[in-house]
């Protein structure tokens, strides 16, 4: 007789429920195809850089303390005098929406402020050389008017602008003192003419340069340059100044600062103070007959001025309508001169 059959075994209940939560769950493939594009557009979104620059408020700075001079008595102002300026980049999608949205800033296309072939960082040395340029231009309209300039005037000449693409580009920059030529001594701006156009075209010259400074030596050849009928190195210069002034502008680029740098060299020269003890800010080019001209960002630098406390702002007379349109709790007063500022001032509390 065979023995009784076991049982069959029973499984474990707990043991089979282990083995089942051991198992990992399907991955979710559908949800994954559907998340992972929308991420990845969203990071292009953010890294990729669109071809428009946003202009926004910037700085507004008061100029006398960036204002240097030396060997000659000199009249700090109690107010202030406020050049604007404007904050620019290239965005991407979400900062060119939330630009779009803000009324405060603007989004303008890539063309409106590169040059054709320019690149962003060839801008930015651009707007350094027109700022450089603006400077020694307001120092020339306000000596002239208050210090004898330049019939008083130091050794040698001051670079005021280059061409781009003279023979003098990339070699003599804005500010730049001509000490000698050739081992000639440069003492005003109708001898160096001379020395360059009695050279002859092709004949090299070695400027002794001083910058910063320190005293070096570059290379030029005179050549034959469009609309002049005698040989030229491509700059335009002005006697050097009759006593130290240098003035301190750090990063900030473009020719706008012009009439507020002028407004600053004319009060620190005499006893006077032209702001009558407030804050007055503005805007626009200056050149060297002491005419203002447009520039870019009006609205912005409007705003700019409002948040530093500016009761006036000077806007060039072309541009007075647009920089009305959006001012708060300031005064646009238009200007055609650095003379029409200088009078508006005087009126309303200020002296020379």
């Amino acid at each position: 007789m065979d023995p009784p059959m076991a049982a069959p075994e029973r499984p474990d209940a707990d043991a089979s429920a282990s083995r089942f939560d051991a198992q990992a769950p399907a991955f979710p493939w559908r949800k994954f195809a559907f998340v992972a594009p929308a991420v990845l557009f969203a990071v292009v979104l953010y890294l990729v850089r669109l071809p428009y620059f946003v202009i926004a408020p910037g700085p507004a700075e008061d100029v006398e303390p960036l204002i240097h001079i030396d060997q000659h008595q000199s009249y700090p102002s109690d107010g202030h005098l406020l050049l604007t300026a404007v904050s620019l980049y290239q965005p991407n999608a979400y900062e060119a929406v939330w630009a779009w949205i803000d009324k405060t800033e603007s989004v303008v296309p890539e063309s409106d402020i590169l040059a054709p072939g320019e690149t962003q960082q060839q801008q930015i040395q651009r707007g350094l050389s027109q700022m450089d340029t603006s400077k020694i231009d307001a120092a020339v309209v306000a000596l002239s008017k208050y210090a004898g300039y330049p019939k008083q005037h130091g050794e040698g000449v001051l670079v005021e602008s280059v061409l781009p693409g003279s023979p003098a580009a990339g070699k003599l920059f804005a500010g730049d003192l001509i000490v000698s030529v050739d081992g000639t001594v440069v003492k005003d701006p109708a001898q160096l003419g001379t020395i360059i156009q009695e050279a002859g075209i092709g004949h090299v010259l070695r400027f002794e340069i001083r910058a910063a400074g320190e005293t070096h030596q570059v290379e030029v050849a005179p050549a034959k340059i469009q609309g002049l009928s005698h040989p030229a190195i491509g700059i335009g210069s002005v006697a050097n100044f009759p006593f130290p002034l240098d003035i301190e502008s750090g990063d900030i680029g473009g020719p706008s600062a012009g009439l507020m740098w002028t407004l600053g060299v004319i009060d620190l020269l005499t006893p006077g103070d032209l702001t009558g003890g407030r804050a007055v800010a503005g805007t626009g080019t200056i050149d060297l007959d002491g005419n203002v001209g447009p520039i870019g960002g009006i609205a912005e630098k409007v705003v700019a001025a409002e948040r530093a406390g500016a009761v006036v702002f000077f806007a060039p007379s072309s541009e007075a309508r647009e920089a009305s349109a959006v001012a708060d709790h300031i005064q646009v007063v238009p200007v055609t001169t650095y003379l029409d500022a200088v009078r508006y001032l005087q009126d309303h509390g200020g002296s020379l």
